[in-house]
């Protein structure tokens, strides 16, 4: 990005190719990245994510563009909060291509969910951070993100989950 540059924020649309493209090549950065995993994306998930997420109710993609190079990423899910009775945002992807980060491209996706979620009524965000990832963690914080927790005395959340495949 040049200093001349400006990014363009935009939500996908899930039936455009070239946004289709942008959201597997960008997701797949950021699986080869050590803080996705160390392995891009199966020929599997490449065939079939983008019409599996057109399948879905809540579904959020915004992608960030320097002119017509996608450089940022974040898909989002629509979640409910049962102790508020409201619904929630879930960040369950971001991602800014290498070259651009520490730009400011992460705080500008993290705004327009932030004005995604204020306008669809959500009480919260939500969003999932390895321990390691420290740049994250800090971009996180400095957007307003702490570690959940109800009760100090019983400890923060912690993330698990269980492989069915």
């Amino acid at each position: 990005m040049t200093s001349n540059s400006i990014i363009e924020i935009v939500i996908a649309d899930l039936l455009d190719t070239v946004h289709g493209e942008a959201i597997l090549s960008l997701l797949n950065q950021y699986a080869l990245d050590d803080m996705g995993g160390n392995c891009g994306l199966s020929l599997f998930t490449k065939q079939n994510l983008i019409s599996e997420l057109q399948k879905r109710n809540g579904v959020h993609v915004i992608l960030a563009y320097d002119g017509d190079t996608p450089v940022g990423l974040s898909i989002c899910f629509d979640g409910f909060s049962t102790f508020a009775c409201k619904p929630l945002l879930n960040i369950h992807d971001l991602v800014v291509a290498k070259r651009y980060q520490g730009q400011g491209i992460a705080k500008q996706l993290l705004e327009r969910i932030e004005e995604i979620a204020l306008s669809l009524g959500c009480c919260k965000l939500t969003l999932e951070v390895l321990e390691g990832n420290c740049v994250a963690k800090a971009v996180y914080k400095k957007s307003g993100f702490y570690p959940y927790e109800l009760n100090p005395q019983v400890g923060k959340a912690l993330f698990w989950h269980k492989n069915l495949l």
